[in-house]
């Protein structure tokens, strides 16, 4: 064993990697121990449960998928902004398969509530980024929106067809791109 100092972020990097080479199933503090070459108890002083460990390298997932930073993204407008997104799930399709599939799958049932929060919060980081954008986006009709059709009730609309289109496969956004044109320009 390696007896350098190993940081939080270059355990999960390395998670990343046995999930990009060698799926889910490669994801235990033992094999990632290996990796890092380091003992089981270092792996250990960062994380007290693989649970937690595949937690974190979902969240870490996320971020590397929608480069997410401090600063929000500016778009030309929220179709710009809803294209961008797709464009993030195919190239995290491609850079780490069967990751929106799998992880879901990675938790044993007592700590299925971290896994939905965690999952909750990147969604909500994404759904954000949604709304700033629509708020933002000056060619948007006045009144696109009312009390029963509101801005938040179309995101999550809006949302709910991207994961519907991430758990098919179906990456085609154009239909969507077409009602969302109709609906609210």
């Amino acid at each position: 064993m390696n007896s350098t100092v190993v940081s939080k972020e270059v355990i999960l990097e390395n998670s990343r990697t046995l999930i990009q080479k060698q799926g889910w199933e490669a994801i235990n503090i033992r094999t990632l121990a290996a990796a890092c070459d380091v003992s089981v108890g270092t792996i250990y002083n960062y994380f007290s449960s693989k649970a937690e460990l595949v937690t974190a390298t979902i969240e870490s997932i996320w971020f590397d998928i929608f480069h997410v930073s401090q600063q929000p993204r500016v778009f030309v407008g929220f179709i710009s902004c809803i294209e961008w997104i797709q464009c993030c799930i195919e190239q995290g399709m491609k850079k780490y398969p069967n990751f929106f599939h799998g992880h879901s799958m990675s938790f044993i049932e007592k700590e299925k509530a971290a896994g939905k929060q965690a999952m909750q919060q990147s969604w909500n980081h994404i759904k954000n980024a949604m709304y700033y954008t629509l708020q933002n986006d000056k060619d948007v009709r006045h009144n696109a929106f009312d009390e029963s059709f509101t801005a938040e009730k179309f995101i999550d609309v809006i949302f709910e067809l991207l994961v519907l289109q991430i758990q098919k496969g179906n990456y085609d956004s154009s239909v969507m791109i077409e009602m969302i044109k109709r609906s609210i320009y």
